[in-house]
């Protein structure tokens, strides 16, 4: 269970590091700046003026699930929700997408609006400030094919199924949404927590990353290179003479696997790919990454489209308002990391993953009452329900506050680091 953890969050990193490099891509450009503005003016416009205050301040109601009502409230909520999960990105050096669908959900949205939105929200950053050319060194073309062929598989299903859980009954599609959090968010929850506990005991722990060279095989890996089930594919030649194989229909489970629970939580599934691709197939943490960047693109770009947009199940100014939030936000994170302790740091992260498990979970007697499944009272349901939004929502902002105020108090100093950084920069660049 240590080893898929530790899995977990270096993938988790990965993914943290390619949406900085993808958010600082379109924030220093003035060509894309300005196109995300023209995207966002028909949002933004309408919520200045409060156009829609009329409307509901969230998304469907007690007996209304489809409709996407527009308020001005939503709209600063999206970029409230966004800026959090880019202050985490940024400030922790892991994946914050894991607090957004539970955020939206807690602010009313639908459960599969909610994840159709957040994997549009992840297309539409990636589409606009992609640098994936930068990891294509690392792609296994072989790999790469197999594994997105059982991932359009997989996504394909997955949102399927939670289009037919939400045809049949609302209620149960926000269920099953609600209960795989829980139990993911519990687990890297309560190991993200033992984690910083033990470091705090060992204040020589480094927390390294696994290397490529120096990673052994797993017996699970082992014995699935031993197998010889037609086609097979030759990698990783660069670390072992003559390579290693592996059978495409492995990693094509893999990709079936991945993109079935993208689909279903709202993710890249950059976070399942690294413990079966290291660990289950063997694969070097090297290709694997190149692989996973590539596959989240994909994966979130055809989920978003085929299995979401086209069916109005993506709520186009929440991923507008996520975005313009995230990319504040990660910038903000990644420079505060210079005047914040490693060890405050692997503290938030843990308590913000738990605060998004203790939400999903107090919302879950609500719905379980719904369906008839136990019995409790409303007044009860809606009891459990508000201390889980306000925990987790007090919880968020308590560490985005802190963030942005260590930020605002070394700004003079902050903004010093990088005059001297560029200049720096710009001597090499001469010399």
């Amino acid at each position: 269970m240590r080893k898929l953890y530790d899995a977990f969050m270096e993938a988790a990193a990965a993914h943290a590091k390619w949406d900085y490099e993808v958010s600082m891509n379109i924030l220093h450009n003035r060509k894309k700046l300005f196109l995300l503005l023209l995207m966002a003016l028909p949002v933004i416009l309408p919520a200045v003026a409060h156009a829609a205050s009329s409307l509901p301040a969230v998304l469907g109601g007690k007996s209304a699930y489809a409709p996407s009502f527009f308020s001005p409230f939503v709209f600063y909520v999206s970029i409230a929700i966004g800026l959090c999960a880019g202050l985490i990105t940024g400030c922790i050096g892991a994946g914050g997408g894991f607090i957004i669908t539970p955020a939206l959900m807690s602010a009313g949205v639908k459960g599969i609006l909610a994840v159709g939105t957040d994997l549009f929200h992840i297309f539409a950053k990636a589409i606009m400030g992609t640098t994936v050319h930068k990891k294509l060194g690392n792609v296994h073309v072989g790999l790469a094919i197999a594994f997105l062929v059982g991932s359009t598989a997989g996504v394909t299903f997955g949102g399927k199924l939670n289009r037919a859980l939400y045809n049949a009954n609302p209620v149960l599609s926000d269920t099953v949404i609600s209960i795989v959090y829980v139990v993911m968010l519990g687990f890297l929850g309560t190991y993200a927590l033992i984690d910083f506990l033990k470091s705090r005991k060992r204040a020589a722990a480094s927390g390294a990353v696994h290397g490529g060279e120096d990673e052994e095989l797993t017996v699970l890996a082992k014995r699935l290179q031993k197998s010889s089930i037609p086609p097979t594919i030759k990698f990783d030649q660069h670390i072992v003479p003559g390579g290693r194989k592996i059978s495409a229909w492995f990693v094509a489970v893999c990709g079936a696997v991945v993109g079935l629970t993208a689909a279903i939580m709202g993710v890249g599934g950059g976070f399942l790919t690294f413990p079966m691709f290291v660990y289950g197939l063997g694969v070097s943490t090297a290709t694997t990454v190149g692989t996973d960047i590539l596959q989240i693109i994909f994966t979130a770009g055809y989920a978003s489209i085929s299995q979401y947009a086209l069916y109005g199940y993506i709520f186009y100014t929440l991923a507008m308002g996520m975005l313009i939030g995230s990319l504040i936000g990660i910038q903000i994170g990644a420079i505060t990391t210079k005047v914040v302790s490693g060890s405050h740091i692997k503290g938030f992260y843990a308590v913000a993953i738990l605060a998004g498990f203790f939400n999903r979970l107090m919302a879950l007697p609500g719905k379980l009452n719904k369906m008839e499944v136990i019995s409790i009272s409303k007044t009860t349901a809606k009891v459990l329900t508000n201390i889980g939004n306000i925990t987790f929502f007090a919880i968020v902002t308590f560490f985005a506050v802190w963030v942005i105020s260590k930020f605002a108090s070394n700004f003079k100093q902050l903004r010093k680091e990088a005059t001297l950084t560029g200049v720096i920069a710009g001597e090499k660049g001469v010399s």
